[in-house]
């Protein structure tokens, strides 16, 4: 379980964060929702140790994350994709996807440079792990591509894939559905409501796409203004009259609709 203990981050005079307390189950896909400058993705930020909070407290399985540099909360089996997709142009899906594997090597550099037998069975290790989760996503037919010959929709999905090719425990996503076609956001809410089961990982997932992130979601919380103004079901949280006010807009009929 994920738990987040009173955090706070403040830029300047600016209040990312406000006293957030959140949890995420293991095994459950839980929505994090507000509007732009909400805190959204500063939650994300401190959790993969990007951002140091003033206050509060970060726990996984009752580690301390806080504590961690970056590298060290990815061995702890807590992977992210990003907004801003940021893929090695030069190289192939299938490559891309092993550099997310490749934390999960204790070879160390001798014995890379010298392609040991332990290194090489790491790389075929990767390989057939690269492989399992491109069937996953349904995009094998672009394993051997060149990353910037691919279109957007095709690179968020790469996206994914390497933040779920080192088996993690913990998937954070970051608006996966933007800037997809509604046909992409189908089959992205498809493979998302897989992951639990599929790859045993629980999932934070920040999106706009209210049809995306209502039809997958067990649980829904809502920031505004770096606070939690909501948390419940998917249906609760449509219902509820300060979420509609904040975000959603209109009307409740407007939120059920994803407007």
């Amino acid at each position: 379980m994920l738990q987040i203990e009173d955090l706070s981050l403040s830029f300047g005079g600016v209040h990312a964060i406000d006293g957030l307390n959140l949890t995420v189950p293991d095994g459950t896909i839980t929505a994090l929702i507000g509007p732009n400058g909400a805190g959204k993705t500063s939650v994300l930020n401190v959790v993969s140790g990007f951002f140091r909070p003033q206050r509060g407290r970060v726990l996984h399985d009752g580690l301390d994350l806080l504590a961690l540099p970056p590298y060290r909360v990815i061995q702890q089996g807590i992977t992210r994709s990003f907004q801003n997709v940021a893929l090695f142009g030069g190289l192939s899906v299938t490559d891309n996807l092993i550099v997310g594997y490749d934390h999960r090597s204790r070879a160390g550099f001798l014995r890379d440079l010298l392609h040991t037998p332990a290194v090489l069975a790491h790389e075929r290790a990767a390989r057939q792990r690269a492989a399992e989760v491109l069937e996953f996503l349904g995009i094998t037919a672009i394993a051997r591509r060149r990353a910037d010959e691919l279109g957007f929709g095709e690179r968020k999905l790469v996206d994914l894939g390497r933040a779920l090719i080192g088996r993690p425990r913990m998937v954070l996503l970051d608006e996966p559905a933007s800037g997809l076609a509604e046909g992409q956001k189908a089959w992205l809410a498809e493979v998302l409501s897989r992951i639990p089961a599929e790859f045993g990982a629980a999932v934070l997932v920040i999106d706009h796409d209210m049809r995306v992130v209502m039809g997958v979601s067990s649980k829904v919380i809502v920031m505004d203004f770096g606070r939690k103004i909501a948390e419940g079901t998917p249906d609760q949280v449509r219902a509820d009259p300060a979420v509609v006010a904040a975000y959603l807009g209109g009307s409740a009929d407007g939120a059920a609709d994803g407007r």
